[in-house]
């Protein structure tokens, strides 16, 4: 009886360890390798089972693909293949999201026979990110595997490599089924077909340490496009050809790698959304829903501001096109302006007031000096002007601004006039001071000047109050709850409760996956964050002067970003869309090194400011290749003792070369 009821333990604890070998996760599932990329090698424990998710993009398709590695190394692949442009057939609201996608499992992947043997490739060794995502199969009789998946950059078509490699020391000889499937149905456009298919040699004779590369396109064609004939190295070359152009410029080199890497990833993640539609190319989210469409948040805001610094020549002319299709519809006798134009902005959403007009005079302006064309400035002029006229018109009598809501879009209440909006058209109006300043319009800049100064003020005396026993502020009239928008004013440059503020952000709200959107222990709600809150909140926290203190929470929020279970990119929200890799927010990481650490503010076309900020944490930054307008600037700082040598380079040449206390400002005319 005792042996049998050794026995009975024994099994209770074996099983025990395996649930708990299923259930347990890591804090770091991947590192960083050679050539920018970061690798997954599951030869540690508790690695797997593991699932995860990417999305990848281009003009005419996005991906999502879905990996899930099991307790024996097994992975399984789910295609989520999305072809923004085929609009289907839905009714009512589904219309807006009615992008034509299909999943495609492991029914696709061709057979690989050896002398009447099926090759089963199911276990894998790595995983690797680079712009592109890599499984490499542990070898099947002598037979290496490894898989390739990326976007066409250009084509309605998604492209998965096969690389055979032979490890053995004879020549073996291989069969490949096909892989050929098609489908038509009616959409909006017209007839959709899409096919998948694969162009391998029915047989192959594979030479010792030799590799044979096939590929299954998946592809969408309206009418009579093309659905094949497309050849693996041209899409390959293409997608190589941006990933190297967005490599090179823009770019950021500390003594963080982690910092360093997601910062490329962030690059490539905010400039692969772009795609073709009715208004010319646009940025758009992405993340599943949010395709061919511009949002005053997300483009506007967010993303349109960025890509002028990274020179993309691309991701300019979205962010042009988004700025001139909300100049296009701007709104007669001041109706709230609409806040989104999806499917090729054909459905406008529009009526309700989130404080897009802020979001906009913040962000055209914004864009508009860091673009320096003077030209395609005094064409967007009338947008951000009509912007900030609108935003005056709805100051209320303590001198803030009412909107509806905020970009939260009326998730969580908001009050009848919000932090959000009212320190947006702050922002607004600084930089179309400036703006106004070199458009001739100078009565107009010390006008705007002007309003900023009073409205700081008013933003003190309203929203100033104490929570959770901290000097901070209110998000609206009647809230109690510490908010993550409360990082806006830090933001915008107005510091009068910097300390209780940070404070607030990076203890208070403070979570593993970044800032909550609020602080309530009265809710049995799921803790909701969105990245977002949590890269304006660094930004804002940095640039007030916390140096190591933020730098603190950037460094975890980048390891749990870049090689934690979710990687490798910032998300949108969870538990809302389950932290998808929305693009927009990619650039605001961006910027939260440029506009935070650096403190980087223009002040014309051709005149900028940095405060920057180092400590014995973070000694060395240097940001190479940064654009504005056609020069290229290059900025190398390094802590000496307690100064930071700072360097400041224009097209090649050094114009700057001092040294600064941290936090001391350099004022540049170029």
């Amino acid at each position: 009886m005792k042996n049998k009821r050794n026995l009975i333990i024994g099994a209770i604890l074996l099983f025990a360890q395996s649930v708990m070998g299923q259930n347990q996760s890591i804090d770091k599932y991947w590192e960083i390798s050679s050539s920018q990329s970061i690798v997954w090698k599951l030869d540690k424990d508790l690695s797997y089972p593991h699932e995860d998710n990417i999305e990848m993009s281009g003009k005419k398709v996005s991906a999502i693909i879905y990996y899930k590695i099991n307790g024996n190394k097994e992975v399984e692949i789910n295609r989520d293949i999305i072809y923004p442009q085929l609009r289907t057939i839905e009714e009512g609201w589904r219309k807006y999201r009615a992008y034509h996608r299909l999943n495609y499992a492991d029914e696709i992947e061709p057979a690989i026979t050896m002398e009447s043997f099926n090759l089963i490739f199911k276990q894998i060794d790595s995983v690797k990110i680079d712009g592109k995502l890599t499984f490499y199969h542990t070898p099947v009789e002598g037979i290496m595997l490894k898989r390739t998946l990326f976007p066409s950059m250009n084509e309605r078509l998604f492209v998965e490599n096969w690389e055979l490699t032979n490890t053995g020391d004879n020549a073996k000889e291989l069969k490949i089924g096909e892989t050929n499937s098609s489908a038509e149905i009616t959409g909006y456009k017209g007839k959709y077909t899409t096919q998948v298919y694969n162009d391998a040699l029915k047989q192959v004779s594979l030479k010792p340490k030799t590799p044979y590369n096939f590929t299954l396109y998946f592809s969408a064609a309206i009418d009579n496009e093309p659905t094949n004939g497309f050849r693996f190295q041209q899409i390959e070359a293409e997608r190589d050809a941006f990933l190297n152009e967005i490599k090179e410029n823009l770019v950021l080199e500390t003594s963080n790698p982690v910092i360093d890497q997601l910062f490329y990833f962030s690059k490539i993640r905010a400039s692969e959304s772009i795609f073709e539609s009715k208004m010319g190319l646009v940025h758009s989210p992405g993340g599943g829903n949010y395709y061919i469409g511009i949002w005053a948040n997300d483009q506007v805001e967010y993303s349109g501001p960025f890509f002028p610094f990274l020179g993309y020549d691309t991701g300019i002319e979205a962010a042009k096109n988004a700025y001139l299709m909300f100049l296009k519809n701007i709104p007669e006798d001041f109706a709230p302006i609409c806040y989104a134009f999806e499917i090729d902005g054909e459905l406008p959403n529009c009526g309700k007031d989130r404080g897009d007009a802020a979001m906009i005079a913040y962000g055209a302006s914004q864009f508009a000096l860091r673009y320096a064309d003077k030209d395609f400035a005094r064409k967007i002029w009338p947008l951000t002007e009509w912007s900030i006229n609108y935003c005056h018109k709805k100051i209320n009598a303590e001198g803030v601004v009412l909107s509806e809501t905020d970009e939260m879009e009326g998730r969580i209440s908001t009050g009848e006039a919000n932090l959000s909006t009212s320190s947006l058209y702050y922002g607004g109006l600084i930089n179309a001071s400036y703006l106004a300043k070199e458009l001739g319009h100078d009565s107009l800049s010390a006008l705007y000047y002007d309003r900023s100064i009073a409205l700081a003020k008013n933003i003190e005396n309203y929203f100033g109050s104490e929570l959770e026993g901290l000097n901070t502020y209110r998000y609206f009239k009647g809230n109690t709850h510490l908010r993550h928008w409360i990082c806006l004013p830090l933001v915008m440059g107005i510091e009068n409760r910097a300390e209780a503020t940070a404070t607030a952000l990076l203890d208070k709200l403070w979570t593993s996956n970044g800032v909550l959107v609020e602080l309530n222990s009265n809710t049995n709600e799921p803790k909701v964050f969105w990245d977002r809150g949590t890269l304006y909140a660094l930004r804002g926290t940095f640039k007030a002067g916390f140096f190591d203190q933020s730098l603190e929470k950037l460094e975890e929020y980048s390891n749990k970003r870049l090689l934690g279970d979710h990687v490798p990119y910032a998300v949108e929200a969870y538990p809302e869309n389950n932290m998808k890799h929305l693009s927009a927010e990619s650039a605001l990481y961006c910027r939260l090194i440029i506009e935070g650490i650096l403190s980087f503010e223009q002040t014309g076309f051709n005149s900028f400011s940095i405060a920057p900020q180092l400590s014995d944490k973070l000694p060395r930054l240097s940001i190479k290749n940064l654009h504005l307008g056609d020069n290229i600037i290059s900025i190398n700082l390094e802590r000496i003792d307690n100064n930071i040598k700072s360097s400041i380079y224009l097209n090649g040449i050094k114009i700057v070369d001092k040294k600064i206390r941290s936090g001391e400002k350099i004022e540049v005319s170029i």
